[in-house]
């Protein structure tokens, strides 16, 4: 099953060329890039393990790129993804965020019926791998 989180998950994967132009485009705006990873893309885990610091400072997407290939490269089986965070308002808001990196079998997602007391049930949606 494809996880469909962030922006762009209905479309195909994005190319290098391609992430580096979502990149530029990021930076221009003057917001922070940041790149997590997991291998539990599970709806609930909103967050992923970050790969080092926001970049704050950076101007040029290659800085970007290649911490992306370096994320890669430590997690190849895993989901990894990029944020972009917009600090003009005080506080950190994302405005960007897609997946960059899908492991190459992905988990699908199972509906758990439990019955508990009287006549509740309890849904829980469980990572299937």
């Amino acid at each position: 099953m494809r996880v469909t989180q962030g922006a762009f998950s209905f479309l195909p994967d994005l190319t290098d060329e391609q992430i580096k132009k979502q990149i530029a485009h990021c930076l221009d705006k003057g917001w922070a890039v940041s790149i997590e990873f997991t291998d539990d893309p599970h709806p609930r885990n909103t967050y992923w393990e970050m790969w080092g610091n926001p970049m704050f400072d950076l101007v040029d997407p290659v800085g970007v790129m290649q911490e992306l290939a370096a994320c890669r490269a430590a997690n190849p089986d895993h989901y990894i993804r990029l944020n972009a965070f917009d600090s003009s308002r005080g506080w950190e808001a994302v405005r960007l965020s897609f997946i960059v990196q899908r492991p190459k079998v992905e988990p699908t997602f199972r509906l758990e019926r439990t019955e508990i007391e009287g006549r509740t049930q309890r849904y829980t949606l469980v990572t299937v791998r």
